[in-house]
């Protein structure tokens, strides 16, 4: 499986961990799938909920979550999956991030030095839920 999305989108998720910086941003991808290339149309940034530890941690709203869902079936969209930055760490996932994460979606992580985002990932959770693989971004 591969993700595709146009640099417009990237400069979203960009902007979004810029202006939540020191704390995690988050947000979910909707798009389509297309053979074996999820497609990515649109991103709606979410707030972190998350009680304790913003700078470490995000979480997004099960109501959230259910008005996107209701969103996406009424536009024709799928969830294929989320982003969130990394401030003032690499972007690799975390245990914590493995640990939540569900199979075949896609986890974008965005690293943000000082306010400033830099390296951007693209990752999918194994099957056996053990470890993360990349997921390859095409333009």
């Amino acid at each position: 499986m591969a993700i595709r999305l146009s640099d417009e989108l990237i400069e979203a998720i960009r902007e979004h961990a810029r202006q939540d910086y020191p704390y995690e941003c988050c947000g979910v991808l909707l798009g389509n799938v297309e053979g074996e290339t999820k497609r990515v149309s649109a991103l709606r940034p979410m707030s972190n909920v998350h009680e304790e530890g913003h700078e470490r941690r995000y979480l997004i709203s099960p109501d959230a979550m259910f008005r996107l869902e209701r969103e996406a079936r009424a536009t024709g969209l799928q969830i294929l999956g989320f982003y969130h930055s990394h401030p003032d760490h690499p972007a690799q996932p975390s245990e914590y991030d493995r640990e939540w994460a569900w199979t075949w979606y896609t986890y974008i992580i965005v690293s943000v030095q000082r306010g400033e985002p830099g390296e951007m990932t693209f990752w999918m959770l194994q099957d056996d839920r053990m470890a993360f693989v990349r997921e390859q971004r095409l333009p």
